[in-house]
């Protein structure tokens, strides 16, 4: 990809973002997150409220990191691409991914986390070995679920004799221990495997990742094992594992997991480049196809709302959840009722960011 095509679509890329960020009503998670128990993501929503009025400005942190790690997602790239115009390419796949668009323009912790995860890998490829420090420290407080990052590290330190990662990454997975922190594991072997691929396909779009699982597998079993693949393929399998017995959140692992991108790009390229031009035409078609997809998912992550007029049960929309209580907070209002009970917590939330409180409690 050419740069001044990246630049031109990078633009187009914000319009949208501010756009779904300033227009879409509030998600439930979103609202679990600004109602729930406090954290990180919280406090930031709150900033984001005093500075600017509306939606946008709960989602204000969550663009500007989103931002941020596409920069240093394009810094990783140019160490592992030989070409400037791949390392656009796959700074382009990577925004484009369903995962990375919605994290941005609605506000939650995996867009936090994500940056950090980049800018731990980038520095750890430059060799800055003391300011890693500060950034697992802050993996370990902000997410719970950095368990599975502090785990990949101690496991590519062990294969790589890397002596002071792994004094280090072990260090913080006996501090996960001693406080009980992590992820949450339980129950009994039930039917979650399957949704955790729907869920892969979603962040993903079903082709890309349906080649991502497969890059991962070839890196496996014969190509060079970097850090990078290490998050990855550690995050992918825990996920993987923990969904045999119980539902898995995606949020835990999606900013380990999409970080992969570049390694794909990197394969399909030593794929191609080594064969003849006659013998490329396949391999040509399945990315077209694959960047086709891609691009669908996006339009209609984009253009969300007008899906909503052209289907017959309105319920089965994919947003729906994000749109019926700020439907039903309007409704309310007009007819000048200031209390609702929903038997869904979280949307009680959501209507509680509407000004509609829950009649139990007056």
């Amino acid at each position: 990809m050419k740069q001044q095509h990246f630049w031109s679509i990078l633009f187009i890329y914000i319009v949208a973002i501010f756009y779904l960020a300033s227009t879409t009503p509030i998600s439930p998670h979103e609202a679990k997150i600004l109602y729930g128990p406090q954290e990180i993501s919280t406090t930031l929503m709150q900033w984001g409220e005093k500075a600017v009025d509306g939606f946008l400005g709960l989602r204000l942190f969550s663009i500007f990191f989103g931002m941020l790690s596409l920069g240093l997602f394009y810094q990783i790239s140019q160490r592992y691409l030989n070409k400037k115009e791949d390392a656009y390419l796959a700074t382009f796949i990577f925004m484009c991914l369903p995962g990375i668009l919605t994290a941005t323009s609605l506000a939650n912790s995996a867009i936090i986390v994500l940056p950090i995860v980049l800018l731990f890998v980038l520095w750890h490829e430059k060799g800055y070995f003391v300011a890693l420090i500060p950034l697992m420290l802050g993996l370990f407080f902000i997410h719970q679920a950095s368990i599975i990052f502090f785990v990949a590290l101690f496991l590519y330190a062990l294969m790589n004799k890397d002596k002071r990662l792994a004094v280090l990454s072990a260090s913080f997975l006996v501090a996960f221990l001693y406080l009980a922190k992590g992820i949450a594991i339980g129950g009994r072997p039930s039917g979650h495997f399957m949704e955790i691929f729907g869920l892969y396909a979603a962040v993903f779009s079903p082709l890309l990742f349906l080649y991502f699982f497969y890059v991962m597998y070839r890196i496996l079993l014969r190509e060079k094992k970097t850090l990078l693949w290490y998050v990855s393929f550690t995050a992918l399998a825990f996920s993987l594992l923990l969904s045999l017995r119980q539902r898995v959140s995606i949020t835990d692992f999606a900013p380990y997991v999409m970080i992969a991108v570049v390694l794909m790009l990197h394969v399909y390229n030593n794929s191609i480049r080594v064969r003849l031009p006659r013998f490329q035409k396949h391999y040509r078609r399945g990315f077209y196809a694959v960047m086709a997809m891609l691009i669908v998912n996006v339009l209609l992550i984009i253009f969300h709302k007008p899906l909503f007029y052209m289907m017959d049960d309105p319920s089965k929309h994919f947003a729906y959840r994000i749109y019926k209580p700020y439907w039903l907070a309007q409704t309310l209002k007009k007819q000048k009722l200031d209390c609702y009970d929903s038997k869904q917590q979280r949307e009680g939330y959501q209507l509680r960011y509407y000004g509609i409180s829950s009649c139990g409690k007056k």
